[in-house]
């Protein structure tokens, strides 16, 4: 039973919402934290080895039927648990994680037919959005510029509800410059803009169809003038009533259904 919030046994949760404090912490430390029954489940099916649990001390039972054996749980109530952590632990189980070694770019691609390209994404709910959808509607993979938010911080592994640890996902560098060897991996490179020029998506021919990666700019400035330039054919979703676009992860499941239909 954890009482106070200075144990040395629980640094993994101190000061979950401050996300400058996460990013410096746990890349580097190796580690991730999920956030709910859920969320954890899905990431011992795939196969993250944990390295502790913090609990609601009324839900240690919940938590029954898995192979946790070795791994510290800890368990406090709620009141210990919010000075812990920063917040209101509503969903009422925490785990750290183990993160595995990056995937290479190359090893991503040797295999994928159908690729999201994320560039500037530093939106950590718009990217486990995407990646939710992703695994929803038949993507392969995912890459992400060097300047993307962390796929495996907590924000983005819940709003994914798990799903980021489906989709295998690597960084591409350099930017912008590494697009080239996603070319030369066989992948026709589209790019979404709202751009007068821009090929209405569903009109694709199939050859442009049969292995494509999907460029996606952040919220806002969109994609650089400079991934733009490096795409092969720039598509757009059509759109009624005036609207000018979507929110990235609205667009990014629009677009992930018609080309994997």
């Amino acid at each position: 039973m954890v009482t106070d919030q200075d144990d040395e046994r629980i640094g993994d949760y101190r000061a979950l919402t401050d996300v400058e404090l996460r990013t410096r912490w746990e890349p580097p430390n190796g580690l991730f934290i999920a956030e709910g029954e859920l969320v954890i489940r899905r990431a011992l099916r795939a196969g993250y080895r944990p390295r502790s649990v913090l609990i609601d001390a009324k839900r240690v039972a919940q938590l029954d039927d898995l192979d946790l054996r070795g791994v510290p749980v800890y368990a406090g109530d709620q009141a210990t648990l919010e000075a812990i952590t920063g917040f209101h632990v509503h969903r009422g189980v925490l785990a750290s994680f183990h993160r595995r070694p990056d995937l290479a770019a190359p090893d991503v691609l040797r295999t994928a037919r159908r690729v999201a390209i994320l560039e500037d994404v530093n939106n950590h709910t718009n990217v486990g959005a995407i990646f939710r959808g992703a695994a929803a509607l038949g993507m392969d993979a995912v890459l992400l510029s060097p300047s993307c938010a962390d796929p495996l911080y907590r924000r983005s592994v819940r709003v994914s509800m798990g799903e980021v640890f489906a989709i295998p996902y690597a960084r591409l560098e350099p930017w912008p410059d590494g697009l080239a060897a996603v070319r030369d991996a066989g992948l026709t490179l589209l790019a979404m803009t709202p751009a007068p020029d821009a090929v209405p998506i569903q009109r694709l021919t199939a050859a442009q169809r049969e292995r494509t990666a999907l460029l996606l700019g952040a919220e806002g400035p969109g994609l650089s003038a400079k991934a733009l330039d490096a795409s092969d054919v720039r598509v757009v979703i059509p759109m009624h009533n005036g609207v000018d676009s979507l929110n990235v992860a609205a667009a990014a499941a629009v677009a992930f259904w018609e080309l994997c239909r």
